[in-house]
């Protein structure tokens, strides 16, 4: 069988005649890579992965054709939340590094021709924010940084400590308010207790935030991924001051459990969308003033279709180039057909905005937050998942390990750091954890996967890792990790027509096809032939194409196929094995007076 990094090269070589203009939409096709900076690599043994860990692994996500990749938070913070509760939005947290370091990263990545996209985490702060300190001490120019309010009173007489102001409840179970003793009013948290909501009715407060924007752009990064971005507002208090409660969703009788409301007045508010709005004005003032390549926003929202569509803008007014489709993450899961498979790719596609031009795709197949694709979908499917993702049109997402197939890892309670997971206490923590998803990447098969040189490292390392891991994968004659590879060439190697994708089923087979060019070939069908099924399969593709060759070529296939890379095929028979996958080329010289009658 022909190797994959053999494959690989000979891609490579095909490359300079098709690179895309540089600037201009460079990042509508693209790879990106999420890094969990904490678990990625650890330059000093301290047992917590840093900046200069991620430098030295660059390389690595450059031979992984990745174009640009997001890093979780990294700036200063008391890690209540593992940098989601931010200290100091100008400084980076000691133990990832200095902002020395940051700019030797950016340096580094972008003369490999990586991007670097920053976590701004916008909705709230910490609590030892010396914003919020300010506020909290009634600082005139920082008391309305957050939201407060004086509680509720029983009765006018009523001289107690008051009742909150609603009964909202935190992501992080309890109540979303919580008493200041110093100023002696609630703030609201939807999140931790040490995480306090600001308040974007606050036009100060707006304006700080675009300035961190601001600051971040000059110093190199190419955009932003936004948290949390549904809970920016929260509904205006009415003539007397106060908020009104949410209703029950009768989903849980816990009133502790945050699904135990229905979050109509705190989250996907209009006010937010508007937001999302002016800070894509300042990326693109920012790259009207500076130049460079064009800066991106990605949103996270997990909202309803028809609110995440919005956030691409509409006629007038661009919005976020990439509000995040997580549909394979809610939608799908081991036990999904075919038929579910292509009714949630068409979801997304058909459900985007037509009345714009500048519009793309985006699929994420997992991230920091849910459980890693190989413990959903099962080891047998790391290929034909990442097969999937990396052949559909637009932006592919990529969490760091999905590329090797790296799995959850079983951690105690008495192990557990994730503050969601410790509120839940040790009989259900279980259901809420991230940890297991955050454990340490697993580079080679030396002490501690060859994530650290320390004693300890801050969250276990998978048992597996002498197993599975970049290394061994990458001296292999075939792996995940190589398969991976040759598909994020092949996607930088073929020039899609756009809005070809159409997906079929043919009983537990998904296929993805699309119109392209590759190389010499003016024209060629590209499928993408995914057998999630049990079974073998066997797979005519005339009946839903008028295909004019005879024989196609295989150009990637699984890690369990026994089949040849550039091995010919007949169009009309092509078998798979169960969990096969394979992306099959087949020649289309007319296919362009085909596809148009």
């Amino acid at each position: 069988m022909l190797r994959f990094s053999v494959l690989c090269t000979i891609w490579i070589t095909a490359l300079p005649s098709i690179v895309a203009e540089p600037y201009k939409g460079w990042w509508n096709s693209a790879v990106f890579y999420q890094i969990y900076p904490r678990s990625f690599m650890d330059s000093n043994g301290d047992g917590i992965g840093d900046l200069r860990g991620i430098i030295q692994r660059l390389e690595f996500l450059q031979a992984n054709a990745i174009d640009g990749f997001w890093l979780s938070p990294i700036f200063q913070s008391p890690m209540a939340d593992f940098g989601y509760d931010i200290s100091d939005y100008y400084a980076i947290q000691p133990e990832y590094g200095t902002l020395e370091d940051f700019d030797a990263l950016v340096k580094e990545a972008n003369a490999l021709g990586l991007q670097v996209i920053l976590d701004f985490v916008p909705n709230h702060t910490s609590d030892e924010h010396e914003w919020f300190k300010r506020s909290e001490a009634r600082d005139p120019s920082f008391e309305d940084f957050y939201v407060w309010h004086p509680g509720r009173k029983s009765s006018a007489n009523d001289t107690s400590m008051p009742l909150p102001p609603s009964n909202w409840v935190s992501f992080f179970r309890g109540s979303a308010w919580q008493w200041s003793t110093v100023r002696k009013e609630y703030y609201l948290h939807q999140f931790s207790v040490k995480q306090p909501d600001l308040n974007y009715r606050n036009p100060a407060v707006v304006e700080a935030m675009k300035n961190v924007m601001r600051f971040w752009m000059a110093r190199g990064v190419a955009g932003y991924r936004i948290d949390a971005v549904p809970t920016l507002f929260e509904v205006a208090p009415d003539a007397d001051g106060q908020y009104p409660d949410e209703p029950l969703s009768g989903n849980t009788n816990d009133p502790e459990d945050p699904g135990y409301l229905l979050h109509i007045y705190t989250q996907d508010r209009n006010e937010t969308l508007d937001m999302v709005y002016q800070w894509r004005a300042v990326t693109d003032e920012f790259q009207q003033q500076n130049g460079g390549r064009e800066r991106i926003i990605m949103a996270e929202t997990y909202s309803p279709i028809e609110i995440v569509m919005k956030y691409y803008g509409n006629k007038s007014t661009p919005g976020a180039q990439i509000p995040f489709n997580f549909h394979f993450i809610t939608d799908l899961h081991g036990g999904s057909s075919a038929d579910d498979f292509k009714n949630t790719i068409n979801y997304w596609i058909d459900n985007m905005p037509s009345t714009m031009d500048s519009v793309f795709p985006n699929w994420v197949m997992g991230n920091h937050d849910q459980h890693r694709v190989a413990s959903r979908f099962g080891s047998d499917m790391i290929d034909c998942m990442n097969m999937i993702l990396l052949s559909l049109p637009g932006v592919s997402v990529t969490y760091n390990g999905e590329e090797i197939g790296m799995e959850d890892v079983w951690i105690s309670y008495n192990d557990t750091v994730d503050p969601a997971a410790c509120n839940a206490g040790p009989d259900r923590y279980q259901y809420t954890t991230r940890d297991p998803e955050r454990t340490p990447f697993q580079w080679d098969d030396s002490k501690d996967a060859g994530f650290s040189t320390g004693n300890h490292t801050w969250l276990p390392v998978s048992p597996n890792y002498t197993v599975v891991n970049a290394m061994q994968q990458l001296s292999a004659p075939t792996s995940h990790l190589l398969v991976y590879r040759n598909m994020t060439t092949l996607k930088r190697m073929i020039k899609y027509q756009s809005h070809s994708l159409v997906t079929f089923t043919e009983r537990d087979v998904i296929i993805l096809r699309q119109i392209g060019a590759f190389v010499a070939w003016k024209l060629c069908y590209v499928y993408t032939i995914v057998n999630i099924g049990n079974s073998l399969a066997l797979i005519d593709l005339t009946k839903n194409d008028p295909l004019e060759a005879a024989e196609g070529f295989y150009a990637v296939l699984s890690l369990s196929s026994k089949k040849r890379i550039f091995e010919p095929v007949p169009v009309n028979r092509i078998e798979l094995d169960p969990k096969e996958s394979v992306v099959l080329i087949v020649r289309a010289s007319t296919l362009y007076q085909v596809i148009q009658i």
